[in-house]
Formats: C-alpha cells, structure tokens, sequence
C-alpha cells in the first residue's frame, strides 16, 4: 500500500512547491495528471501507480499548485499554470519517454504538455478528458446572470455533486482558457492516445472524446466509450479497463 505521508516537494521558483510522489522502474514511464480539485492520491491515481509497481516501470503523480499538498490557491490558478506545473514535473522528476494518463482537467493539460514536449511523449490516455471545459462547459452554459457576476464579482460559485460545498470558479480561469482551447482545429499531437469516458458522465459529455480524437493527427487513436459509467470512472471494472489500456499502450509504446 501506498504510504501517503511520504511526499516530497518539486521546488519551481517563487517559493511555491510541488508535491510529488516518485516510483523507479524501466521502460517507459507513465505520468498521472489529476482531475480540477483533485490530487495525485485519488483512486485513478494510485491505480496507475500500482499497475505501474506491478510491471517495473516509473510512475509519477503529483499535485498542481493549490491542489492536494503541493503550495498555492486553488482560485489563483488556471490552465496555463497548471500546464507549468506539469512541464515543470515532467521537466524535473520523470525520466525518459512518458505516457501521460489525464484525468478530466487532466486530459486537457495532457494535450497541452503533448503539444509543448513533443519529444517526451511516447501516448496518451484520457480519462474522462475535458479539453475546452471553461468554455464549452461552463460559459457557454452559463445564464445572462451567471455571466455578468462571474464577470463583475471575478469569481462564481457553483453546485458540487460530489460535496457540501460549491465549486468556486475564478473569472481568470475562463479568459485563460480562452487561450488555451484546443478543440478548435487541429492538434498536432502524433502519438498513440487512448481516449476512455463513461456515457453516463454528466460532467463532461462523452461527444468531448470524439471531437477529441477528431481533432488529433495521430492516426493511432483509440476510444473507448462505457456505457454505465459516470464521470469519476472509479468502479473496478472501470479501473480494469483503465489497467487494459494501460496495457495496451505500454505494448506500443516499449
């Protein structure tokens, strides 16, 4: 079992920290990128670093800045800080080609880091992926109302339906987005992807991964849609189809 007291913090400048938990092995590496409020100790998470133990290879989780245990606010950051983040990660701690496992913001920011280190990235696989979702999902489904006090008051506050307690949701986050949508046009991303998301997720609609996988260049592209799954995608069978498409992209990937 997964010791959570042992983490250890990735310095990045500005005297904010990273947290980061690190497993050696050979071959290509996996990297896991955590979903918007989540951290690197959730259940995806620690699947992929046990499947990870199990086959010898490096697996590297780590907290975005104001997620988790890693330094920041969660309302200062956005998605172009989040990609920092994770160059920063995979700059500093992972070795060698990596296949990148995004989770919801995750597999946004999955994109994001295929398309700045090309050289690095040896597949992708998204969970759930929710490339676009500040615009898409949230603005575009915003009433006159909602938009005029996210607007006038720089932050919304928003039902959660895995909490008590709303979703907060800073002005900044939708304008930053803004310069990082990717579903416009074509991703130059070549590599083999492996795109699962449950046709039962209400938070992010399963036509994201087809216009996903529309938009990559690769030609080795491969989604998979659950029918009874939801948006966490946690349940055993699920994280077994995860561990098969694990499987499956370490096969081609070395």
């Amino acid at each position: 079992m997964t010791d959570l007291a042992q983490a250890d913090y990735l310095e990045i400048g500005g005297g904010e920290q990273l947290a980061y938990r690190r497993l050696k092995g050979s071959g290509t590496g996996v990297t896991f990128l955590c979903g918007h409020g989540s951290d690197m100790d959730g259940t995806k998470a620690l699947e992929v670093e046990a499947w990870a133990r199990e086959t010898g290879r490096s697996c590297l989780r780590f907290d975005y800045r104001g997620h988790g245990l890693s330094s920041g606010d969660f309302l200062d950051g956005n998605i172009s800080s989040w990609t920092s983040d994770c160059l920063a990660a995979l700059d500093a701690l992972a070795e060698g080609p990596q296949i990148l496992v995004g989770s919801s913001l995750g597999g946004w920011l999955m994109l994001n880091v295929a398309l700045a280190r090309p050289e690095r990235i040896a597949g992708l696989i998204g969970i759930a992926a929710a490339p676009d979702f500040t615009e898409d999902l949230l603005w575009a489904e915003f009433t006159d109302e909602q938009r005029a006090r996210i607007e006038g008051d720089g932050v919304i506050a928003l039902p959660n339906p895995y909490s008590d307690e709303p979703v907060k949701y800073p002005w900044h986050l939708i304008t930053d987005g803004r310069d990082n949508l990717r579903l416009r046009g074509g991703l130059e991303i070549t590599c083999p992807v492996h795109l699962l998301h449950g046709m039962q997720d209400e938070e992010v609609p399963w036509q994201t991964a087809t216009s996903t996988a529309q938009c990559l260049a690769s030609t080795d592209v491969e989604l998979s849609l659950v029918k009874g799954a939801g948006h966490r995608f946690s349940e055993p069978d699920q994280l077994a189809l995860l561990r098969r498409a694990l499987d499956r992209m370490a096969a081609r990937t070395g």
